[in-house]
């Protein structure tokens, strides 16, 4: 028991968590809430003074109320440096940063994190793991890091 409580704090601690920025209703619906546009902070857990800024589609409705819509594989991210950038520790090349179901059983939102050494840059892309007519949606935005701070790779 003890051990369990341990780990799940572990995880807490090292895990992305969203913090609410605003949302925009899009549709109108009688029953239950709104469909909407959400707009979710995300701190990089492994890089100091880094946010994303992701944004997506809620489904409203009673289905939507209840959880147990499937939202749009549809999302936009916009990375920035909100502080000065530091590395707590190495960080992998590639590494996903944070994960969130957005349907009951087979859809997630994902957002990982790349390094593009040469440029000295941390590329962030978002992206929905069900295929959408044979191509995922995503999107990618990159925060440039001052050449005098070097990315360290694990």
């Amino acid at each position: 028991m003890k051990h369990t409580l341990f780990l799940a704090l572990l995880l807490l601690i090292f895990t992305a968590h969203a913090q609410p920025i605003g949302e925009v209703d899009t549709v109108f619906k009688f029953f239950g809430p709104n469909h909407k546009i959400v707009v979710d902070a995300y701190d990089d857990p492994e890089v100091k003074g880094v946010t994303c800024y992701v944004s997506r589609a809620k489904t409203g409705g009673l289905s939507g109320g209840l959880g147990l819509a499937e939202d749009k594989s549809e999302a936009s991210i916009a990375c920035r440096q909100t502080g000065p950038i530091s590395f707590p520790k190495p960080i992998k090349r590639q590494d996903e940063m944070f994960s969130e179901r957005i349907s009951l059983v087979f859809k997630r939102l994902r957002v990982v994190r790349m390094v593009d050494a040469p440029r000295n840059t941390l590329v962030y892309l978002t992206y929905s793991d069900r295929v959408i007519e044979g191509s995922p949606q995503n999107s990618v935005t990159a925060v440039p890091v001052d050449r005098g701070t070097p990315i360290p790779l694990r």
